[in-house]
């Protein structure tokens, strides 16, 4: 079984000058009772706040957490992940250097597309742009469900556990036959690569999202998956994790490479890096002599005075009036160092001597940049995006334009809820020069 440690979470938070639970509690936004219980031994961290815990204390999930061997049966892809665990390979060699220029790519027809882990649908309606039309999505979060049957009364939204859609086989929620299927899609949880390597891990059916995302694709056997995740899972554990998942997928049956692709070369004003892992299966590898080439960057970078222009009115969170004083000190593109000292000493308390750039502390954005990376809350201490001219939190409508959302595209739940939807998305824009680049791959089957 997986836990946290206390003892490595109070080693964090000496480094980030929390003294008490409460402290590390209200700054990561949750009640003390809740971060109780997400450092219970009896806790199953994948599920909740552990997320905003490694934000907080500005770690990975590995850094604070305790693993115990358990035994569990092995089975199906569990087989194949147990084989491939000792063997790490040259993950260099699966880096795809070739790029394509996708803006004239046409989709001959209509592909069929299965996207797993869809949430608020950033990557399923950037494939749409490409030329997908979708014949599932599974997604656990009923909200994100909800969004997503707003936009598209038509999909097929499965609304359900991704283990229990595994479990049952995914082709009993999805009419169509093995081998048919043009591309299963998806990003599998960040956490879910925290395992790896731990010998137990990877072969935990009820730990690690990136087994079902495995086992969807045994069922399915499409012609091609995406799969993208945090630019940090390139080095995680020394590189060990990304050769597994390499490997796991090549023995499965797929020709795979790998790239970290940045949204700010796709038409979006952010600075945000994903890793794409994009396969293609080895008998049409074969049959047609086909290689994937990643999306060309297309050679101009977008600022925010280019995306928020005329932005629709909508809710948004609003700082507290201590926190606003601070900010109206800062200047467009400035941060805490731009602060009076004593200020600055004042809020930053005792990380203010703890070291490092924390260049997302006391942030205001400025028109003439990208944004920095959005996350799930558009208001905390150490990721703070101010908005350039006024001292508040860009909006929700604001944050859907800088992720390429368009302003159609409606959320459902609260305005927190919102943002976070939107934060955990990959960029639109993004998603339409990867599945674009795909395309390019599938035309060459019509």
């Amino acid at each position: 079984m997986i836990s946290i440690s206390k003892e490595k979470v109070r080693i964090q938070m000496k480094k980030q000058g929390l003294s008490t639970q409460k402290e590390l509690a209200e700054h990561i936004g949750i009640s003390k009772n809740q971060l109780s219980m997400l450092l219970s031994r009896k806790y199953n961290p994948i599920k909740s706040n552990v997320i905003k815990l490694c934000e907080a204390l500005e770690v990975s999930f590995e850094e604070i957490a305790e693993y115990e061997q358990m035994g569990l049966p092995i089975d199906g892809v569990k087989t194949i992940i147990k084989q491939s665990q000792d063997e790490k390979i040259n993950v260099d060699a699966y880096q795809r250097q070739d790029f394509v220029e996708v803006r004239g790519i046409k989709a001959k027809k209509d592909y069929s597309c299965v996207e797993l882990f869809a949430g608020a649908g950033g990557l399923a309606l950037g494939l749409e742009y490409a030329g997908f039309h979708s014949k599932g999505l599974v997604e656990i979060d009923r909200y994100a469900c909800q969004t997503l049957r707003k936009n598209r009364p038509n999909w097929n939204v499965i609304e359900k556990d991704i283990i229990q859609v595994v479990e049952e086989g995914i082709r009993n929620y999805i009419d169509i036959p093995v081998g048919e299927l043009d591309l299963l899609s998806g990003g599998y949880p960040c956490q879910a690569f925290s395992y790896a390597g731990k010998k137990m891990g990877l072969s935990d059916a009820r730990g690690t999202m990136f087994y079902y995302y495995s086992q969807a694709l045994e069922q399915l056997k499409p012609k091609m998956f995406l799969a993208e995740n945090v630019k940090g899972l390139v080095n995680h554990d020394g590189g060990r994790t990304l050769s597994l998942m390499l490997k796991v997928f090549s023995d499965i049956g797929y020709t795979v490479k790998w790239h970290v692709l940045s949204a700010l070369d796709y038409d979006v004003a952010q600075k945000r890096e994903r890793i794409a892992i994009v396969g293609i299966r080895n008998d049409l590898v074969e049959k047609y002599n086909v290689s994937y080439a990643f999306p060309k960057p297309y050679g101009y970078i977008l600022t925010l005075r280019d995306v928020l222009q005329n932005v629709p009115k909508s809710d948004g969170d609003k700082y507290p009036e201590s926190k606003r004083k601070v900010l109206e000190l800062v200047p467009p593109g400035g941060y805490w160092r731009d602060l009076p000292e004593d200020i600055a000493k004042a809020y930053m308390g005792k990380s203010y001597y703890s070291g490092g750039g924390r260049t997302g502390m006391a942030r205001r954005m400025s028109w003439d940049e990208p944004c920095l990376t959005l996350t799930c809350s558009p208001a905390q201490k150490q990721t703070e995006r101010c908005h350039p001219d006024e001292t508040r939190p860009f909006t929700v409508r604001e944050y859907a334009r800088i992720q390429s959302f368009p302003d159609t595209w409606e959320f459902d739940g609260s305005t927190s809820n919102a943002y976070k939807q939107i934060g955990n998305a990959v960029p639109v824009n993004l998603a339409k020069a990867i599945g674009l680049s795909i395309i390019n791959v599938l035309n060459q089957f019509a």
